[in-house]
Protein backbone atom coordinates (compact mmCIF):
# COMPACT_ATOMS: atom_id res chain seq x y z
CA UNK A 1 0.00 0.00 0.00
CA UNK A 2 2.88 2.35 0.71
CA UNK A 3 4.18 1.87 -2.83
CA UNK A 4 0.70 2.49 -4.22
CA UNK A 5 0.31 5.68 -2.14
CA UNK A 6 3.64 6.80 -3.53
CA UNK A 7 2.32 6.22 -7.07
CA UNK A 8 -0.75 8.38 -6.35
CA UNK A 9 1.32 11.16 -4.75
CA UNK A 10 3.56 11.31 -7.82
CA UNK A 11 0.72 11.10 -10.35
CA UNK A 12 -1.73 13.63 -8.88
CA UNK A 13 0.20 16.92 -9.43
CA UNK A 14 0.98 16.15 -13.07
CA UNK A 15 -2.60 15.06 -13.72
CA UNK A 16 -4.10 18.25 -12.21
CA UNK A 17 -1.69 20.46 -14.15
CA UNK A 18 -2.49 18.72 -17.44
CA UNK A 19 -6.25 18.71 -16.83
CA UNK A 20 -6.27 22.47 -16.32
CA UNK A 21 -4.11 23.05 -19.42
CA UNK A 22 -6.30 20.83 -21.62
CA UNK A 23 -9.49 22.38 -20.23
CA UNK A 24 -8.34 25.87 -21.25
CA UNK A 25 -7.47 24.76 -24.78
CA UNK A 26 -10.69 22.76 -25.20
CA UNK A 27 -12.91 25.54 -23.88
CA UNK A 28 -11.38 28.22 -26.08
CA UNK A 29 -11.26 26.15 -29.28
CA UNK A 30 -14.75 24.70 -28.87
CA UNK A 31 -16.24 28.14 -28.14
CA UNK A 32 -14.62 29.63 -31.24
CA UNK A 33 -16.02 26.76 -33.29
CA UNK A 34 -19.44 27.37 -31.71
CA UNK A 35 -19.27 30.95 -32.97
CA UNK A 36 -18.22 29.80 -36.45
CA UNK A 37 -21.16 27.39 -36.59
CA UNK A 38 -23.63 29.95 -35.20
CA UNK A 39 -22.60 32.61 -37.70
CA UNK A 40 -22.58 30.17 -40.62
CA UNK A 41 -18.90 30.81 -41.38
CA UNK A 42 -18.07 27.13 -40.94
CA UNK A 43 -20.60 26.23 -43.65
CA UNK A 44 -19.03 28.88 -45.92
CA UNK A 45 -15.56 27.37 -45.38
CA UNK A 46 -16.93 23.94 -46.27
CA UNK A 47 -18.54 25.33 -49.43
CA UNK A 48 -15.23 26.94 -50.42
CA UNK A 49 -13.38 23.60 -50.38
CA UNK A 50 -16.21 21.38 -51.64
CA UNK A 51 -15.16 21.39 -55.35
CA UNK A 52 -11.85 19.78 -54.37
CA UNK A 53 -13.57 16.80 -52.77
CA UNK A 54 -14.41 15.14 -56.07
CA UNK A 55 -10.74 14.11 -56.39
CA UNK A 56 -11.25 12.07 -53.23
CA UNK A 57 -14.32 10.36 -54.65
CA UNK A 58 -16.55 12.37 -52.32
CA UNK A 59 -19.52 14.63 -53.01
CA UNK A 60 -19.32 18.32 -52.12
CA UNK A 61 -21.59 17.76 -49.11
CA UNK A 62 -18.84 15.73 -47.48
CA UNK A 63 -16.69 18.85 -47.19
CA UNK A 64 -18.67 20.12 -44.19
CA UNK A 65 -18.13 16.81 -42.40
CA UNK A 66 -14.39 16.94 -43.07
CA UNK A 67 -13.98 20.60 -42.12
CA UNK A 68 -15.95 20.03 -38.91
CA UNK A 69 -13.78 17.06 -38.00
CA UNK A 70 -10.57 18.86 -38.98
CA UNK A 71 -11.18 21.82 -36.68
CA UNK A 72 -13.44 20.33 -33.97
CA UNK A 73 -13.37 16.54 -33.49
CA UNK A 74 -14.50 13.18 -34.83
CA UNK A 75 -17.91 13.49 -33.20
CA UNK A 76 -18.80 16.62 -35.17
CA UNK A 77 -17.80 14.85 -38.40
CA UNK A 78 -19.99 11.87 -37.50
CA UNK A 79 -22.90 14.20 -36.78
CA UNK A 80 -22.69 15.68 -40.28
CA UNK A 81 -22.26 12.28 -41.93
CA UNK A 82 -25.53 11.16 -40.35
CA UNK A 83 -27.35 13.91 -42.27
CA UNK A 84 -26.02 13.14 -45.77
CA UNK A 85 -26.27 10.11 -48.04
CA UNK A 86 -22.87 8.47 -48.47
CA UNK A 87 -21.88 5.03 -49.71
CA UNK A 88 -19.74 2.58 -47.73
CA UNK A 89 -16.80 3.49 -49.94
CA UNK A 90 -17.26 7.20 -49.36
CA UNK A 91 -17.60 6.83 -45.58
CA UNK A 92 -14.44 4.70 -45.55
CA UNK A 93 -12.46 7.36 -47.42
CA UNK A 94 -13.90 10.29 -45.46
CA UNK A 95 -13.36 8.43 -42.17
CA UNK A 96 -9.73 7.69 -43.00
CA UNK A 97 -9.07 11.32 -43.93
CA UNK A 98 -10.71 12.60 -40.76
CA UNK A 99 -8.98 10.10 -38.49
CA UNK A 100 -5.64 11.26 -39.89
CA UNK A 101 -6.40 14.97 -39.34
CA UNK A 102 -9.01 15.87 -36.74
CA UNK A 103 -9.18 18.23 -33.75
CA UNK A 104 -6.23 19.93 -35.40
CA UNK A 105 -5.99 22.96 -33.12
CA UNK A 106 -6.20 21.11 -29.80
CA UNK A 107 -4.06 18.13 -30.80
CA UNK A 108 -1.41 20.34 -32.42
CA UNK A 109 -1.15 22.25 -29.14
CA UNK A 110 -0.63 18.95 -27.33
CA UNK A 111 2.09 17.79 -29.70
CA UNK A 112 3.79 21.19 -29.48
CA UNK A 113 3.82 20.81 -25.69
CA UNK A 114 5.75 17.58 -26.13
CA UNK A 115 8.32 19.22 -28.39
CA UNK A 116 7.03 18.81 -31.95
CA UNK A 117 6.77 22.06 -33.99
CA UNK A 118 3.33 23.38 -34.91
CA UNK A 119 4.19 23.77 -38.59
CA UNK A 120 5.50 20.21 -38.78
CA UNK A 121 2.41 18.74 -37.11
CA UNK A 122 -0.13 20.64 -39.20
CA UNK A 123 1.77 19.99 -42.43
CA UNK A 124 2.39 16.27 -41.94
CA UNK A 125 -1.15 15.50 -40.75
CA UNK A 126 -2.87 17.59 -43.42
CA UNK A 127 -0.76 16.27 -46.29
CA UNK A 128 -1.15 12.69 -45.04
CA UNK A 129 -4.93 13.13 -44.77
CA UNK A 130 -5.30 14.49 -48.31
CA UNK A 131 -2.86 11.92 -49.71
CA UNK A 132 -4.83 9.10 -48.12
CA UNK A 133 -8.01 10.40 -49.73
CA UNK A 134 -6.37 10.48 -53.16
CA UNK A 135 -4.80 7.04 -52.81
CA UNK A 136 -7.94 5.37 -51.53
CA UNK A 137 -10.03 6.88 -54.33
CA UNK A 138 -7.56 5.46 -56.85
CA UNK A 139 -7.14 2.03 -55.21
CA UNK A 140 -10.55 1.10 -53.80
CA UNK A 141 -12.99 -0.35 -56.35
CA UNK A 142 -16.10 1.53 -57.42
CA UNK A 143 -14.62 4.94 -58.14
CA UNK A 144 -17.55 7.32 -58.78
CA UNK A 145 -17.90 9.87 -61.57
CA UNK A 146 -19.04 13.38 -60.70
CA UNK A 147 -20.38 16.18 -62.83
CA UNK A 148 -17.88 18.94 -63.41
CA UNK A 149 -20.32 21.62 -62.26
CA UNK A 150 -20.32 22.64 -58.61
CA UNK A 151 -22.31 25.16 -56.70
CA UNK A 152 -20.91 28.71 -56.83
CA UNK A 153 -19.43 29.97 -53.60
CA UNK A 154 -21.31 33.22 -54.16
CA UNK A 155 -24.54 31.32 -53.48
CA UNK A 156 -23.44 30.60 -49.92
CA UNK A 157 -23.52 33.64 -47.59
CA UNK A 158 -20.43 34.26 -45.50
CA UNK A 159 -22.59 35.21 -42.51
CA UNK A 160 -25.79 33.25 -41.92
CA UNK A 161 -26.99 33.41 -38.30
CA UNK A 162 -28.32 30.04 -37.13
CA UNK A 163 -31.32 30.99 -34.94
CA UNK A 164 -31.07 31.84 -31.23
CA UNK A 165 -27.62 31.80 -29.70
CA UNK A 166 -28.65 30.92 -26.14
CA UNK A 167 -29.87 27.32 -26.82
CA UNK A 168 -26.69 26.56 -28.77
CA UNK A 169 -24.59 28.06 -25.98
CA UNK A 170 -26.31 25.92 -23.32
CA UNK A 171 -25.72 22.77 -25.38
CA UNK A 172 -22.06 23.72 -25.71
CA UNK A 173 -21.75 24.44 -21.99
CA UNK A 174 -23.32 21.11 -20.99
CA UNK A 175 -21.09 19.25 -23.43
CA UNK A 176 -18.01 21.00 -22.04
CA UNK A 177 -19.03 20.12 -18.48
CA UNK A 178 -19.50 16.43 -19.36
CA UNK A 179 -16.19 16.36 -21.18
CA UNK A 180 -14.40 17.95 -18.23
CA UNK A 181 -15.72 15.35 -15.78
CA UNK A 182 -14.81 12.48 -18.10
CA UNK A 183 -11.41 13.98 -18.90
CA UNK A 184 -10.56 14.53 -15.22
CA UNK A 185 -11.39 10.96 -14.24
CA UNK A 186 -9.63 9.41 -17.23
CA UNK A 187 -6.42 11.42 -16.93
CA UNK A 188 -6.16 10.70 -13.20
CA UNK A 189 -6.66 6.98 -13.74
CA UNK A 190 -4.24 6.86 -16.66
CA UNK A 191 -1.50 8.66 -14.74
CA UNK A 192 -1.86 6.28 -11.81
CA UNK A 193 -1.70 3.28 -14.16
CA UNK A 194 1.35 4.73 -15.88
CA UNK A 195 3.25 5.24 -12.64
CA UNK A 196 2.19 1.83 -11.32
CA UNK A 197 3.45 0.06 -14.44
CA UNK A 198 6.91 1.45 -13.81
CA UNK A 199 6.78 1.03 -10.02
CA UNK A 200 5.92 -2.68 -10.26
CA UNK A 201 8.15 -3.45 -13.25
CA UNK A 202 5.30 -4.34 -15.63
CA UNK A 203 6.27 -1.82 -18.32
CA UNK A 204 9.31 -3.84 -19.41
CA UNK A 205 7.15 -6.89 -20.17
CA UNK A 206 4.63 -4.82 -22.11
CA UNK A 207 7.43 -3.25 -24.15
CA UNK A 208 8.88 -6.64 -25.05
CA UNK A 209 5.46 -7.94 -26.15
CA UNK A 210 4.81 -5.04 -28.56
CA UNK A 211 8.42 -4.64 -29.65
CA UNK A 212 8.07 -6.59 -32.97
CA UNK A 213 5.13 -4.43 -34.09
CA UNK A 214 6.85 -1.18 -33.18
CA UNK A 215 9.95 -2.35 -35.03
CA UNK A 216 7.88 -2.67 -38.20
CA UNK A 217 6.54 0.85 -37.66
CA UNK A 218 10.07 2.17 -37.15
CA UNK A 219 9.35 3.31 -33.59
CA UNK A 220 11.86 2.94 -30.72
CA UNK A 221 10.95 0.51 -27.94
CA UNK A 222 10.93 3.36 -25.40
CA UNK A 223 7.77 4.72 -27.04
CA UNK A 224 5.76 1.53 -26.41
CA UNK A 225 3.62 2.74 -23.51
CA UNK A 226 2.77 6.05 -25.15
CA UNK A 227 1.95 4.29 -28.41
CA UNK A 228 -0.50 2.07 -26.52
CA UNK A 229 -2.03 5.06 -24.75
CA UNK A 230 -2.48 7.01 -27.97
CA UNK A 231 -4.06 4.06 -29.74
CA UNK A 232 -6.45 3.23 -26.91
CA UNK A 233 -7.62 6.64 -25.71
CA UNK A 234 -6.12 9.17 -28.12
CA UNK A 235 -3.93 12.27 -27.88
CA UNK A 236 -6.17 14.50 -25.80
CA UNK A 237 -6.59 12.17 -22.84
CA UNK A 238 -3.15 10.65 -23.25
CA UNK A 239 -1.33 13.98 -23.25
CA UNK A 240 -0.60 13.85 -19.50
CA UNK A 241 1.21 10.54 -19.88
CA UNK A 242 3.19 11.80 -22.87
CA UNK A 243 4.30 14.97 -21.12
CA UNK A 244 5.15 13.07 -17.94
CA UNK A 245 7.41 10.73 -19.89
CA UNK A 246 9.15 13.73 -21.45
CA UNK A 247 9.74 15.50 -18.15
CA UNK A 248 11.06 12.36 -16.48
CA UNK A 249 13.52 11.81 -19.32
CA UNK A 250 12.02 8.44 -20.24
CA UNK A 251 11.96 9.26 -23.94
CA UNK A 252 14.36 11.24 -26.15
CA UNK A 253 13.44 14.19 -28.39
CA UNK A 254 14.27 12.08 -31.44
CA UNK A 255 11.93 9.31 -30.30
CA UNK A 256 9.07 11.70 -29.45
CA UNK A 257 9.29 13.23 -32.92
CA UNK A 258 8.98 9.77 -34.50
CA UNK A 259 6.15 8.87 -32.14
CA UNK A 260 4.25 12.12 -32.79
CA UNK A 261 4.60 11.58 -36.54
CA UNK A 262 2.99 8.17 -36.12
CA UNK A 263 0.28 8.88 -33.55
CA UNK A 264 -0.66 12.21 -35.09
CA UNK A 265 -2.08 10.28 -38.05
CA UNK A 266 -2.98 7.03 -36.32
CA UNK A 267 -4.41 7.25 -32.82
CA UNK A 268 -7.63 6.49 -30.90
CA UNK A 269 -8.02 3.30 -32.90
CA UNK A 270 -10.74 1.90 -30.66
CA UNK A 271 -13.48 4.46 -30.10
CA UNK A 272 -12.99 6.79 -33.09
CA UNK A 273 -12.39 3.98 -35.56
CA UNK A 274 -15.46 2.10 -34.35
CA UNK A 275 -17.60 5.24 -34.65
CA UNK A 276 -16.90 5.42 -38.37
CA UNK A 277 -17.38 1.66 -38.66
CA UNK A 278 -20.79 2.07 -37.03
CA UNK A 279 -21.67 4.64 -39.71
CA UNK A 280 -20.87 2.06 -42.40
CA UNK A 281 -17.14 2.51 -43.02
CA UNK A 282 -14.82 -0.47 -43.41
CA UNK A 283 -12.64 -0.37 -40.29
CA UNK A 284 -9.83 -2.53 -41.65
CA UNK A 285 -9.20 -0.21 -44.62
CA UNK A 286 -9.34 2.86 -42.37
CA UNK A 287 -6.75 1.28 -40.09
CA UNK A 288 -4.46 -0.39 -42.63
CA UNK A 289 -4.16 2.61 -44.97
CA UNK A 290 -3.15 4.86 -42.07
CA UNK A 291 -0.71 2.27 -40.71
CA UNK A 292 0.89 1.99 -44.14
CA UNK A 293 1.14 5.78 -44.37
CA UNK A 294 2.74 6.24 -40.94
CA UNK A 295 5.18 3.38 -41.54
CA UNK A 296 6.46 5.11 -44.68
CA UNK A 297 6.61 8.49 -42.94
CA UNK A 298 8.45 7.28 -39.82
CA UNK A 299 11.03 5.29 -41.76
CA UNK A 300 11.55 8.29 -44.07
CA UNK A 301 12.03 10.49 -41.00
CA UNK A 302 14.55 8.03 -39.55
CA UNK A 303 16.56 8.20 -42.78
CA UNK A 304 16.35 11.98 -42.83
CA UNK A 305 17.57 12.27 -39.25
CA UNK A 306 20.32 9.76 -39.86
CA UNK A 307 21.77 11.45 -42.93
CA UNK A 308 21.39 15.03 -41.75
CA UNK A 309 22.43 14.38 -38.10
CA UNK A 310 19.41 16.35 -36.91
CA UNK A 311 18.10 14.49 -33.89
CA UNK A 312 15.56 17.07 -32.75
CA UNK A 313 13.47 20.03 -33.82
CA UNK A 314 12.81 23.00 -31.60
CA UNK A 315 9.12 23.72 -31.01
CA UNK A 316 7.99 26.67 -33.12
Amino acid sequence: MERFRKVIREAAPRALKTIWWIFKITAIVSFVMLLLKYTGILAWIAAAVSPVFHVFGLPGDASLAYVSGYFINVYSCIAVISTIDLTVRQITILGTMTLAAHAMVAETAIQKKTGTPVVYTVFIRTVASLSLGLLMNLILPGRPLFDAETASLSQVPFIDIQGDFWPMFLIWLKGLARLTVWMTALIFILNIIQRALYEYGIMDRISRFFSPLLTVFGLPEETTFLWIVANVIGLLYGSAAIMDEMERGKISDRSILMLNTHIGISHSNLEDLMLFAAMGGLWYWMLLFRWAMVTVLVWSLRLFLRFTSKSQFKAG
